[in-house]
């Protein structure tokens, strides 16, 4: 006996699923779903009920006066847009990969997909939007924005390792979002995959998959050999048609800027997600403190596109600066007015800035000189890549040392950020790069300024190196080892030499080179060095225990009989 889902006897009828349990309740069978199975005869009555339900109804039969039609949502379905989060190496990139057949995770260095990218991929005749958001924890912002202009969010969780640190982020970011959960099981052809631990887990943080009577739609697959893959677009196209996803083409505008960066041809770039209402060249936006009237705009493969409507994605081309990403996209009658709300926005947040800091006091000034500083420029190949690598370097600490991050932008590293570091001349300064280059005139002023520039492609070796940077200000690490004990039996003052120790050695030994402290009834009362070391009259490096010996100590005359003199060595650590 065959089963069949009930969203698949909708498509075969070529009505939407949520009609179809609506008429279901009508039969008798309001506990099914739209992924629910159901045998064929079940199928069959189904689809007789349906059609009869569809029936015209004869001339002759009395016409009950019809409700008044419930209101419904302006515009037409539209795409949905989908973001796909979950633990890095659970195959994010690689489920994409197989959607749209194109190989995102190539070139990424470390493997790391390091920036967000949007792309469109048709089903069915049906579009959905997808957006990748990457999966290393100091992403965190990015993968927080991808859920809140996202319709649907797909946890990624591979069979092998069960639910990890950064799958309780994502998990943490799309309830926060609202957004309805797919949850994929990727990895489902590796040895030791488990779905039923991923289902266990998961049950835990409240996604009881359907298959144990809860709601979560749960998809097993294999990103790597294509296994299931259609199935999971199938559950996207369905829970767009339970959600009731729309947009009106002709309605207000509703876009977000998902990433922005700075092309050296081509200006500042922002990748724009629509969800309502239609973004067209020569339209005149603000975004945030940014303005600009949209020279072009580019659809997901890089095409010249006109116009991008609901649920589209688009590179915009024509903006006076990068924009922050998150940031609406706003339309405005034209570039002067576009133009006179960013520089009232952008000198509102300079005097929010102002009134932040307000002057410190001459006790706190004093503070602030005695502290050491780390000056760091810090440099990324787009805003996504310059917060991550912000986050990292806001989790580093050293007591005794702050970190000042001068100036962040976007970017390849050049002659301004250079002279900017070489001009904090009381503190230390540092340029980072991260996925960026540095330019050769900028290298070459770096050089004759003595200005350490740095660059990175991993963020981990980026945040490893400026940590030890911040550490070594606080001068070389010390570490003390005691090699001996010397107890004073007697003291000589001699003309022109000062008081010398007569001591008894009591354990390890005395060294010339050593240091010393000094304790007199169990209370240190004096640390320094030995200035002279001697066994008899004569000069020695070194006297072991058991042994007497005359110790005088370097600018110090108080030792007196009873004293115990410990004798330590000190050696630098290297950070």
């Amino acid at each position: 006996m065959t089963k069949k889902r009930v969203y698949e006897i909708a498509r075969d009828l070529g009505v939407p699923s949520k009609e179809l349990l609506e008429a279901l309740v009508e039969l008798g069978m309001p506990g099914l779903r739209a992924v629910s199975t159901v045998t064929d005869e079940e199928a069959e009555l189904i689809r007789a009920f349906f059609r009869d339900r569809q029936a015209p109804a004869a001339p002759e039969a009395p016409r009950r006066p019809e409700p008044p039609p419930s209101p419904k949502r302006e515009g037409t379905p539209r795409p949905p847009i989908v973001a796909v989060l979950g633990h890095i190496d659970h195959g994010k990139t690689t489920l994409l990969d197989a959607i749209r057949k194109a190989h995102v995770a190539e070139g990424e260095a470390g493997g790391i997909t390091q920036s967000i990218g949007a792309y469109q991929a048709v089903v069915h005749g049906r579009a959905i939007t997808f957006i990748d958001t990457p999966g290393h924890r100091a992403f965190t912002a990015m993968r927080a924005r991808g859920a809140q202009v996202t319709d649907i969010a797909i946890l990624v969780v591979a069979a092998d390792d069960g639910v990890m640190a950064q799958t309780l982020e994502a998990v943490d970011h799309i309830k926060a979002a609202g957004v309805p959960v797919i949850v994929a099981i990727n990895k489902m052809d590796k040895p030791g995959a488990s779905k039923d631990r991923v289902l266990s887990d998961l049950a835990k943080l409240g996604y009881t998959p359907e298959e144990w009577g809860g709601s979560t739609v749960m998809v097993p697959l294999s990103a790597l050999t294509g296994q299931g893959v259609d199935e999971l677009l199938e559950m996207i196209l369905l829970v767009a048609d339970m959600e009731g996803i729309y947009g009106d083409p002709e309605g207000d505008l509703e876009a977000m800027v998902i990433e922005s960066s700075l092309d050296s041809g081509r200006g500042p770039l922002a990748t724009v997600i629509v969800r309502n209402g239609t973004l067209r060249e020569r339209d005149a936006i603000v975004v945030g403190a940014t303005w600009g009237r949209i020279r072009a705009l580019h659809d997901h493969r890089g095409g010249r596109i006109p116009a991008a409507g609901p649920g589209t994605p688009a590179v915009v081309l024509g903006l006076s600066g990068v924009p922050v990403a998150g940031e609406k996209v706003e339309r405005v009658e034209g570039p002067n007015e576009a133009r006179r709300i960013a520089e009232e926005r952008s000198r509102a947040t300079v005097d929010e800035r102002r009134a932040a800091r307000p002057p410190r006091t001459f006790e706190e000034l004093i503070q602030v000189a005695q502290t050491k500083q780390l000056v760091v420029v810090l440099k990324a190949a787009s805003v996504g890549a310059l917060e991550a690598a912000r986050h990292e370097l806001g989790n580093l600490k050293a007591d005794g040392v702050e970190l000042e991050i001068l100036h962040a932008g976007v970017g390849p590293i050049t002659e301004t950020d250079v002279l900017l570091a070489s001009a904090e001349q009381d503190m230390q300064p540092l340029i980072v790069g991260f996925a960026v280059k540095v330019d050769g005139k900028a290298a070459r002023l770096a050089e004759q300024r003595n200005v350490p520039v740095r660059t990175y492609d991993i963020i981990y070796d980026l945040a490893q190196d400026v940590g030890r940077a911040l550490r070594r200000l606080l001068g070389p690490e010390l570490r003390e080892t005691k090699i001996g004990e010397a107890e004073v039996l007697k003291t000589f003052d001699i003309d022109g030499v000062g008081r010398v120790a007569g001591c008894s050695v009591r354990s390890g030994r005395v060294v010339r080179s050593g240091k010393v402290k000094v304790y007199r009834d169990g209370e240190g009362v004096f640390a320094g060095e030995i200035a002279s070391l001697k066994r008899f009259t004569d000069d020695v490096r070194e006297v072991l225990a058991g042994r007497e010996c005359g110790i005088r100590i370097r600018d110090w005359n108080d030792v007196q009989p009873g004293d115990t003199i410990e004798i330590y060595t000190v050696e630098e650590i290297s950070v």
